[in-house]
């Protein structure tokens, strides 16, 4: 009876609540160990279960999926279902239960290691270009953030950034700053590397004075680049003809293909240097035999320097006109003056070195020699009109003709005046008659006067201004020992400055007229002295001199008056003595 009343008020539901309770206990405990532990801020790796354009779905084996913004796998465009990647805890659950993951913090995390050992170990790596900045761009690389110079992005120079934004390429790590976690990165190392090893096998096969055919890639002011299949090499302007080329573009074309020849290579450098010109024959091979020293030329001017002009006289073929070769006139000048780039010129040929390679010509041989009849036509005493050149302290240098040149001494220019230097008498440039004085042919030199167009007027002026004559005249130069008087007929007198003292004690000056006395008169060596001194000192003096004669006079005793036995009386008397002595007989 108890068992069955025990029974009876046994509480079935409860019983069954129990054992339900802990059979789902045990199902969780065993569901449980089927997920994955994770914690949040952790970095684990997931399988992607699905892909559309929002977002990613990654399973980490966790109760929920994961979900990722798709914009977060931007640089990594080939992704598909299936694939394992690494994603971030960021919240076990949000506010709608949903597991909250990221890739890119995932990247991050991971970035500075990977980027580190990429750059050590030389990897190549993909990255996504997020957008421009200041001198390059911004990449997402291993999911770090790294900048790419503008410089770096292509061996050709990037005129326009903008249109790299958005696009994933390869790339090499090339630096990193641990201290700050950045990178830099390039496109154009990989290029480079590439190029590189092409270099390296066309380099290999090169041999000198091989024929290739080329592309021009760039003209330069000193040379064309051509590019012969990956490598690139140079013409120096120098090789491009046999004759002058002042601009690469006269001769070439960008894009063109020409034929060149390989002159020299270094493989080390990888550089090459081409020819253009060696593939025609020299210009100096085909000079025509008969040309010789004495024929005459003609050519174009085609470089100009300050010592002579360059002519080529034929394609190839230059000649030098020595700046002293282009006129008889011994003033030499620059070349510039004579000729100009582009002048066709005749001219002839004064040397010839075939071997060489080298010529010299001449224009002024067109022309006679002035110096040839020059005593017949430039006689001594035959008068001309001569064109200032030059000074000198001892004279003028004068032209009579082109190439006929002579010389004026300071003395030959006035038989009068003292001049200290020329420019006082004349000018460069100015107008000069002169005469002919002497002729030296050898030495190409003709001496010439000024003066001698005149007569020596100091003959005439021994008259004038003779010893103690009192003459008026004008200061026109002071010094320490004297000064310049002018005077009459353009001569001029010397007075010391001794002589020079006033009546009135006061300074003579520069335009003061005053009246001087001759003291000394030099024809030969034409000196005038002049006193103004002994003008007022000699006045002064006269009335002493007139007392002292007076004085002198009265004080004289006058004795009687002999007469003076004259030769008429010495003949009365012989003749009387004559007459006695005969009567005494």
């Amino acid at each position: 009876m108890v068992e069955n009343n025990s029974l009876q008020n046994f509480d079935w539901d409860a019983y069954e609540s129990a054992q339900q309770g802990a059979q789902n206990e045990e199902t969780l405990a065993k569901y449980d160990q089927t997920l994955n532990a994770i914690k949040d801020n952790e970095v684990v790796e997931g399988t992607v279960i699905s892909i559309n354009k929002r977002e990613v779905v990654v399973n980490v084996g966790y109760k929920s999926d994961g979900i990722v913004p798709a914009t977060e796998f931007r640089y990594n465009p080939d992704l598909k279902v299936g694939d394992r990647v690494e994603v971030f805890i960021q919240s076990q659950e949000d506010k709608k239960g949903q597991l909250v993951l990221s890739h890119k913090e995932a990247r991050a995390t991971r970035a500075w290691d990977r980027v580190s050992e990429a750059c050590e170990k030389g990897e190549i790596v993909t990255g996504y270009i997020k957008c421009r900045t200041k001198g390059g761009m911004i990449v997402d690389v291993l999911g770090m953030e790294a900048f790419l110079p503008g410089s770096q992005i292509d061996v050709k120079p990037i005129r326009d950034y903008d249109v790299f934004v958005g696009k994933t390429m390869e790339f090499k790590i090339v630096k990193v700053n641990p201290e700050f976690r950045n990178a830099v990165v390039s496109h154009k190392a990989l290029i480079e590397a590439e190029l590189e090893a092409q270099k390296r096998e066309i380099v290999s096969k090169l041999e000198k004075g091989q024929v290739l055919e080329g592309t021009v890639k760039n003209i330069t002011n000193y040379g064309v680049f051509i590019d012969l299949g990956g490598v690139d090499g140079l013409i120096h302007i120098t090789d491009l003809s046999w004759g002058r080329v002042n601009d690469p573009h006269e001769l070439v074309q960008l894009d063109q293909k020409i034929n060149v020849v390989i002159l020299d290579f270094d493989e080390e450098k990888k550089r090459i240097a081409l020819g253009l010109k060696q593939l025609t024959p020299h210009p100096w091979d085909a000079l025509s035999a008969d040309l010789k020293v004495g024929d005459k030329v003609h050519g174009k001017v085609v470089v100009m320097a300050d010592y002579g002009a360059f002519v080529e006289v034929a394609d190839g073929v230059e000649g030098l006109v020595h700046v002293s070769e282009m006129s008889w006139s011994q003033h030499l000048r620059s070349a510039n003056d004579f000729l100009k780039v582009g002048d066709e010129v005749d001219a002839v040929i004064l040397t010839l070195d075939r071997d060489e390679r080298k010529m010299s010509l001449g224009i002024k041989q067109l022309k006679p020699d002035p110096w040839e009849n020059v005593d017949l036509k430039y006689a001594v005493g035959s008068r001309h009109f001569a064109k200032v050149r030059n000074f000198t302290n001892f004279g003028v240098f004068v032209e009579i003709e082109e190439g006929v040149d002579g010389l004026i001494h300071i003395s030959d220019l006035s038989w009068t005046k003292k001049i200290k230097h020329p420019n006082e008498f004349t000018q460069i440039g100015a107008e000069i008659e002169v005469v002919v004085l002497d002729i030296d042919k050898e030495n190409r030199r003709l001496s010439l006067g000024h003066k001698q167009l005149e007569e020596n007027p100091w003959a005439e002026l021994e008259a004038k201004f003779g010893v103690d004559s009192v003459v008026e005249g004008k200061i026109v130069e002071l010094g320490d020992k004297g000064a310049v008087v002018a005077l009459e007929d353009g001569v001029e007198g010397f007075c010391t400055t001794h002589h020079l003292m006033k009546e009135d004690k006061s300074a003579s000056k520069v335009g003061d007229v005053m009246n001087f006395r001759v003291i000394e008169f030099n024809r030969d060596a034409k000196r005038i002295l002049l006193s103004h001194l002994r003008t007022w000192e000699e006045r002064k003096e006269a009335p002493a001199k007139e007392s002292r004669a007076a004085a002198k006079k009265e004080n004289t005793v006058e004795l009687p008056k002999v007469e003076k036995t004259t030769l008429g009386d010495l003949s009365v008397l012989a003749d009387l003595k004559a007459s006695m002595e005969a009567e005494k007989k």
